[in-house]
């Protein structure tokens, strides 16, 4: 994947892994536009998951990493945009077929489940897997409901 603007997003049990996974996108030249939280404090995660969905939807960002406890809060807030499509991965073999088969534009990983080795090689898996297209992409224009 080429070298785009990212969207970061977790609520405050995945702030600390947020760090993480920014730091190393940025020292791999991405530029990111992190959108919350910024601390630990408790806080609801689809006050962060919606504006980067909409942000991913407008073209402003080219796609997102977001990450929760679980993953599955904040992966169901994003996916009720119509456009996104959220993988919730833990094994950097998912997050490539994630993008390959699925077209995923958003990464979501479950920050209490996972290492930070682990949640560093998905984002490496995500960013360096492509969509294959093809019949892949008939499934996914089958996706939307409207």
């Amino acid at each position: 994947m080429e070298k785009k603007l990212i969207a970061l997003a977790s609520d405050h049990a995945g702030f600390a892994l947020k760090g993480i996974v920014k730091a190393h996108l940025e020292g791999l030249g991405y530029e990111v536009k992190d959108f919350g939280t910024f601390s630990e404090a408790s806080c609801d995660y689809a006050d962060y998951a919606h504006p980067a969905a909409r942000a991913i939807e407008n073209g402003e960002c080219d796609f997102g990493i977001a990450m929760c406890g679980s993953g599955n809060g904040i992966q169901m807030t994003f996916n009720k945009h119509q456009h996104i499509r959220a993988a919730l991965c833990w094994i950097p073999e998912l997050a490539s077929l994630a993008r390959q088969h699925n077209d995923a534009n958003v990464l979501v990983l479950p920050a209490r489940f996972i290492s930070e080795h682990l949640a560093i090689e998905t984002v490496d898996a995500y960013l360096a897997a492509e969509f294959e297209g093809g019949r892949h992409q008939k499934r996914i224009d089958k996706i939307p409901v409207d």
